[in-house]
């Protein structure tokens, strides 16, 4: 389906967790390294040794941003490719053992885990709690043999909930078992130091950050074999087949530099958080209005992405309405949002438009509120003065939806 153009001229960008425009600073970067080192880095003539000496210029310097070696990186097409070199990795290793996921993982992560079980391994689910956060007593339950493998997401795209990775760390180092964390929608949003972490392999991705798409990375720990996901002419040190995209990985870099000054000038909190929460406290005055996953407000509550809203959105009679037609009533108004993860919209939609969301389904949501989900997500191209008019876009929204409803 073709969406028609919105009402205004300019319409404003409210869906970071899908994607984000690349900065202005990182296709700069990309250009030059593109007209200067533009050759394959495994050739050994003159061209070649240009690109891979910009090349692990770039992978020193993530490695100095990250926390990690540069031997640690492995550089892949992005935050999928990266989970399942990561779970696929692990289970070429050795004998099938238990892998432990949560029940708000990203989709590429449940591919993998279904890939990791046709080998012959347990795939067991965890549950969460109505604000999203993994049963700790659960896991502890299971951090038991067979279990050799953790995957779990350390910010949900969705609800926006933020994992207490530490904590989970620091259970499974204890127990002897691998963790594997997919920090996709946090990397850049929060300083970040991979060996100061009780993570053994980390996922990420450029394009969460303002930089290129098709380009990410996996951290490694220090001494932890993996099976290649993608073999080939032995690249990244054998761990992962392909030539290396140098310009990419130099926008990667270009663009965590960008987010780590960010951080730093502002004592390490992230300054869109303060646009994020004079919009929450906005929208939550509207009637039929009311916010998933963790409320940044309320001190007991787990921490959220800084960068994320995800609402609850239900008609004056107090029904339900449908996310993915309140995206489509909010982009004629200018506005382009979100009704869930980009990776799995559109699926599982039901006779009448109802697409519930498992991550919502998960938290204990019924059928209709889970399919009434809007995420809102933002970024430093942002101003207070573009989200000014959010909350009127989207009661003008809600109350079209609910006069357009068979049932109004």
């Amino acid at each position: 389906m073709t969406a028609s153009a919105p009402a205004t001229a300019a319409p404003i960008y409210l869906d970071a967790c899908a994607t984000t425009p690349p900065a202005v600073e990182v296709l700069e970067a990309m250009a030059a390294v593109q007209a200067d080192a533009w050759a394959n880095p495994s050739s050994l003539h003159g061209f070649g040794l240009a690109a891979a000496e910009q090349l692990e210029r770039s992978r020193w310097r993530l490695g100095e941003l990250l926390g990690c070696a540069a031997s640690q990186l492995v550089f892949t097409s992005g935050g999928t490719e990266s989970i399942h070199t990561a779970l696929l990795g692990v289970a070429g290793q050795g004998p099938p053992g238990r892998l432990l996921i949560s029940a708000v993982e990203h989709p590429a992560t449940l591919a993998a885990a279904a890939q990791v079980q046709r080998l012959g391994w347990q795939v067991e689910t965890l549950p969460v709690n109505h604000l999203g956060v993994v049963d700790l007593e659960a896991l502890d339950r299971l951090l038991v043999p067979p279990t050799r493998l953790v995957s779990l997401i350390w910010g949900q795209s969705e609800v926006g909930t933020i994992q207490p990775i530490e904590t989970i760390g620091a259970c499974c180092r204890a127990a002897g078992v691998l963790l594997h964390v997919d920090a996709v929608q946090v990397l850049g949003h929060r300083p970040l130091a991979f060996d100061a972490l009780p993570i053994d392999l980390l996922s990420l991705a450029a394009h969460k950050l303002q930089g290129p798409r098709g380009v990410g990375a996996l951290l490694v720990r220090p001494g932890l074999t993996l099976s290649p996901f993608i073999g080939g002419g032995g690249q990244e040190d054998g761990r992962r087949g392909g030539t290396e995209p140098v310009a990419l990985v130099a926008g990667l870099t270009r663009a965590l530099e960008l987010c780590q000054a960010r951080l730093q000038a502002h004592g390490g909190r992230h300054p869109i958080t303060d646009l994020r929460d004079g919009l929450l406290a906005r929208v939550l005055r509207l009637e039929g209005v009311c916010l998933s996953g963790p409320d940044p407000r309320h001190p007991a509550d787990p921490p959220r992405l800084p960068h994320h809203l995800s609402l609850l959105v239900a008609g004056p009679c107090g029904t339900p309405l449908s996310g993915r037609r309140l995206v489509q009533a909010l982009w004629q108004q200018g506005y382009a949002v979100s009704s869930g993860s980009a990776c799995s919209s559109g699926r599982g939609a039901q006779p009448g438009g109802l697409a519930p969301s498992p991550i919502l389904q998960a938290m204990g949501y019924v059928d209709a509120e889970a399919a009434s989900g809007v995420r809102l997500s933002l970024g430093p191209w942002l101003t207070a003065a573009d989200l000014e008019g959010v909350p009127a876009a989207l009661e003008q929204a809600r109350l079209q939806l609910q006069a357009e409803s068979p049932a109004h």
